[in-house]
């Protein structure tokens, strides 16, 4: 506000400099009205006349100069508003200019998911859903733009260590407009356990556990990035500020490379229901939940077709959450996959998003 108005002010000033350079002048010419003293008298009427003509010819002076400062003002005001109307469209441009590779990257990206059949945006995050079918397998994935740190949360099955939930259960009681199952588990004493290292709200859950084998660590940071790999020392884990994360195996895309995967994973199952998360180079995520009858190995998608489809989708990395009867995938209050149990299966771990 303060800025319109100097803006205002110097115009005005611009405007008004002819007026007071014509009051100017009519003083030191040599146009001159002199006001007689009441004492004063005018004797003739050749003095009255020529009184007369001399006010006269100093108002027409007046009248051209002031018609000519009423132009000089109009057109300072079109030359304005001219100028004005110039640096907003610079502006829009610029601004258009800057956003436009963001907008290249994301419809080269989208172009290789097709058409999404929803679409879900606010002012904290866009979710779009794609249909997946490529004939060996049938899925969807769920491409995430994350515009907010607290858009996406991961939450544990009821809210304690060592229960468990569906994900549905999940969504509807922290009112998330989506989610998904997230890391793997361990059951006993009829309780169910998140699988080694577990971050929730930037603290480990039960401590920092060295990976060992195939297992891997996944999740969000501080800023709102994806996050995972295997990490033999807590610091450099810590070096990540990670926020939540949970753990599984394995790995399958590295800074847009394959990574080997392990023989028992190759085969244990050949192919499975499946619950993918990665994420693309300007760190929008893509989850992919594949369909499967059941976890015998012969429905759904082996991990190295996962591969290929998301190295073809541009992704960079990725990472194999847990699957079979856990997969999971609900939005907007409504189970979009077709769980392989026949019905979801409670979990203890999930990744949901808000809006």
């Amino acid at each position: 506000m303060m800025t319109e108005t100097k803006q205002i002010n110097r115009f005005f000033l611009l405007a008004c400099g002819p007026l007071l350079g014509l009051l100017i002048a009519l003083l030191i010419s040599g146009t001159l009205i002199e006001w007689e003293s009441q004492s004063s008298t005018i004797t003739t009427d050749s003095d009255i006349l020529t009184t007369t003509g001399n006010i006269a010819e100093g108002l027409s002076q007046a009248e051209n100069m002031a018609k000519t400062t009423i132009s000089s003002i109009k057109t300072t005001a079109e030359l304005y508003h001219k100028t004005t109307s110039t640096m907003s469209s610079i502006v829009k441009m610029a601004q258009k200019a800057a956003v436009s590779p963001e907008n290249i990257y994301d419809d080269r990206i989208s172009s290789k998911l097709g058409t999404p059949f929803q679409t879900i945006q606010s002012d904290k995050i866009k979710i779009q859903l794609y249909k997946m079918n490529p004939g060996t397998y049938k899925g969807y994935a769920m491409k995430i733009k994350l515009k907010s740190t607290d858009a996406m949360k991961m939450t544990l099955g009821n809210d304690k260590l060592g229960g468990s939930e569906t994900t549905l259960h999940a969504v509807n009681r922290y009112g998330a407009v989506a989610g998904i199952n997230a890391g793997g588990f361990a059951d006993s004493s009829g309780k169910r356990y998140p699988l080694s290292t577990t971050i929730m709200n930037g603290k480990y859950l039960t401590g920092f556990e060295p990976t060992f084998k195939d297992l891997f660590f996944v999740g969000l940071n501080s800023s709102g990035k994806l996050i995972g790999g295997k990490f033999q020392r807590k610091e450099n884990l810590d070096k990540l500020n990670p926020l939540f994360g949970a753990s599984f195996v394995p790995v399958l895309l590295k800074d847009g490379k394959k990574t080997t995967i392990p023989t028992k994973w190759q085969t244990s199952p050949l192919r499975a229901p499946r619950t993918v998360i990665g994420n693309y180079k300007d760190d929008q995520l893509l989850i992919i939940v594949v369909d499967g009858y059941n976890e015998s190995g012969s429905s759904g998608a082996t991990l190295e077709e996962l591969q290929g489809r998301l190295m073809k989708l541009a992704v960079k990395d990725a990472y194999n959450l847990d699957g079979g009867g856990s997969s999971s995938l609900v939005v907007n209050g409504r189970v979009i996959n077709n769980p392989s149990d026949g019905s979801l299966r409670p979990v203890p771990t999930h990744f949901l998003f808000f809006k």
